[in-house]
């Protein structure tokens, strides 16, 4: 018994130690990197806790060394040390990984007006950095396993005598590999990135976040659309900044044959010019289609990202109507039906839920 408790007390003399030790090195090293760049101080701030988890395993290895304890207890410390060494370089391996991400993503912007590049690397990075994370746990629990003897024989006999089990497992498993494989697809290829404007199920949204099961469009009212990530590898859907984040907007008005186009076509240029929403690339006005009682006309005019575009269009169609309204009302559509009677008392009758007179006509 007294030797247990001196071991105990030596243990947590080490303990102690180590954490002083730690946490004067580390007050030591945000000095001297408190005017340095961002990576050395991320490296300080972020390396805190897995550190010191490493200062308490070789101080607990050096107790274990000439402590008094029997061989098994000694036998367990060290396997315990073996498991804390693993957990503390799955740690380690994590935050290096998100370091590395955070400075390679300090040169793009997405506030900017053509942030097609840093949509690229954004979405590239963060979907790559959630299977990087999910396999370096993997493997480090993999590891731990591996440390176990009983454990690891009866998952060698597990995989050499229970194929029936490992077939089950994937097939419960399938929806996760399903969007595990097509994170990686979405990665390599980019059918959508961070922000893209996207037409999803009728609905219009830009992608908010990607993760590695699902992708979050933020809705032009707020709410939010939860996609699955398989979705975007197996059915149709519209992305209107594939390219780029420029657009072409349209508008449509329907007027009578009787309206002068020039007169619409000057009114357009002027609405655009004044626009802080166009972006001096595309302008057109035509006449699209003939129908019975009106013709189409088609606006096009640019703008450099979905929301300015769905600004400008509603603008156009402001100044347009009031244009039309002060000058050319008459272009606009209008369905009217004058009730011509031959006899007033007929149409007396008529109004009082009579039948109409045969002389009544419709012009």
């Amino acid at each position: 018994m007294a030797d247990h408790l001196i071991a105990l007390g030596e243990l947590l003399a080490a303990l102690a130690a180590a954490w002083i030790v730690h946490t004067l090195l580390y007050r030591a090293a945000q000095r001297l990197t408190a005017d340095r760049d961002l990576f050395w101080r991320s490296l300080v701030g972020r390396t805190r806790r897995p550190t010191l988890l490493a200062f308490f395993i070789v101080a607990v290895f050096l107790v274990s060394s000439f402590a008094p304890l029997t061989d098994r207890e000694i036998a367990i410390l060290r396997q315990l040390l073996v498991v804390a060494f693993i957990v503390c370089a799955t740690w380690l391996a994590s935050t290096a990984l998100h370091i590395w991400m955070t400075l390679h993503l300090r040169r793009f912007k997405l506030d900017t007006e053509d942030n097609l590049l840093a949509r690229k690397h954004v979405t590239q990075s963060r979907i790559l950095k959630r299977i990087a994370d999910t396999l370096i746990l993997i493997l480090g629990f993999a590891a731990i396993l591996m440390t176990f003897p009983s454990v690891r024989q009866y998952g060698v006999s597990l995989l050499a005598s229970a194929g029936a089990a490992g077939i089950v497992v994937g097939f419960a498993l399938q929806p996760l590999l399903r969007n595990l494989v097509a994170g990686v697809q979405l990665a390599i290829t980019q059918p959508i990135r961070i922000d893209d404007a996207l037409i999803v199920e009728g609905e219009f949204g830009n992608v908010e976040e990607i993760t590695s099961t699902y992708v979050v469009i933020r809705l032009w009212d707020r709410r939010r659309l939860i996609v699955p990530l398989n979705y975007f590898m197996e059915k149709p859907f519209q992305n209107w900044t594939r390219q780029d984040s420029a657009l072409i907007g349209t508008v449509l008005i329907y007027l009578d044959y009787s309206v002068p186009v020039d007169a619409i076509r000057k009114k357009v240029e002027e609405v655009l010019h004044a626009s802080k929403n166009w972006n001096r690339e595309v302008m057109a006005v035509q006449v699209t289609d003939f129908r019975e009682s009106a013709m189409e006309v088609r606006i096009l005019a640019s703008a450099s990202s979905s929301g300015r575009a769905f600004d400008l269009r509603c603008e156009l169609r402001e100044e347009l109507a009031r244009f039309l309204q002060e000058n050319y009302p008459e272009t606009l559509p209008r369905f009217r039906g004058n009730l011509v009677l031959s006899d007033p008392k007929e149409g007396r009758e008529s109004r009082e839920g009579k039948p109409a007179a045969k002389g009544a006509s419709i012009q």
